[in-house]
């Protein structure tokens, strides 16, 4: 079975950035099918827009735009092309850097398919932190990567967590698969408890409330359609639940502090033709 070097994707490389301890890498995806290989170092896989199939002994992940997934060092797995134009973000980080900041390597086993739309932000953070250039990259990405690692070893986002009580995985995927403009109420109605005790559950849960929680999966689904030009701002707004486009810019702002038509054009300039 291939060992890929550190650093080593497969696809047309649009850019790679070389930092302390962490390898990024932003490219194009070209073939059809990776066969099986592992890669020396933990990295994060991140689609920013398109589509791929992975499989590994943990299973097959059918990724989207707006997906994530984490890898172990030396786990094999195996990719295949959805014909689909699909740009993938890496993340690759040594043992060294882990070691430099004391954060434990041992997150998880094999491949992890991360849903929390907080870390999926974070890491969209990330990417657009690669691409400003300016002196205090190395300490943004660091700091972000660190809030990942944070989360993804928090009681409320571990792979290995207790379960969740069958309500409030009710309200997450309505959350996440409808553009409702929900209330408390009906939210409450829907996970058949009372609104005080959702509110508690959920930030004792996820460490963030219903209403931040909702603006978060709203600009995660923002940020997944950006890349497409046939959409417009206003398509967008509307597409993920906003009142109108001004409403999305506001909120945009406040989470990427730039604007979604600065932040399309960082990606749209960075891009391979």
């Amino acid at each position: 079975m291939k060992c890929s070097k550190p650093g080593q994707f497969y696809g047309k490389t649009n850019e790679k950035l070389l930092l302390n301890g962490m390898i990024l890498d932003d490219s194009i995806y070209i073939h059809d099918r990776v066969d099986w290989h592992y890669h020396q170092n933990p990295y994060f896989t991140f689609l920013l827009h398109g589509g791929v199939i992975e499989g590994s002994k943990k299973g097959i992940n059918e990724c989207s735009s707006g997906s994530l997934l984490f890898h172990n060092s030396e786990n094999p797995h195996y990719n295949i092309g959805t014909k689909l134009p699909t740009r993938g973000f890496h993340v690759e980080v040594t043992r060294d850097w882990f070691s430099s900041f004391e954060v434990p390597d041992n997150i998880a086993a094999g491949t992890v398919n991360i849903t929390d739309p907080r870390i999926r932000m974070l890491m969209y953070r990330i990417f657009k932190e690669t691409k400003l250039g300016d002196q205090t990259k190395q300490l943004s990405i660091d700091s972000l990567m660190i809030e990942i690692f944070t989360l993804l070893s928090s009681p409320g986002t571990a792979p290995a967590n207790r379960a969740k009580p069958g309500w409030l995985q009710v309200i997450t995927e309505a959350l996440h698969t409808t553009t409702e403009n929900w209330q408390l109420d009906e939210l409450a109605k829907l996970a058949g408890v009372h609104p005080v005790h959702l509110c508690r559950e959920f930030h004792r849960h996820f460490n963030t409330t219903v209403g931040d929680y909702i603006r978060t999966v709203k600009i995660r689904k923002a940020l997944a359609l950006l890349p497409d030009k046939d959409l417009s701002l206003t398509d967008i707004s509307i597409l993920c639940g906003f009142a109108d486009q001004s409403h999305f810019i506001r909120v945009f702002k406040s989470f990427q502090q730039i604007t979604p038509l600065q932040y399309r054009k960082l990606l749209l300039n960075h891009q391979a033709c």
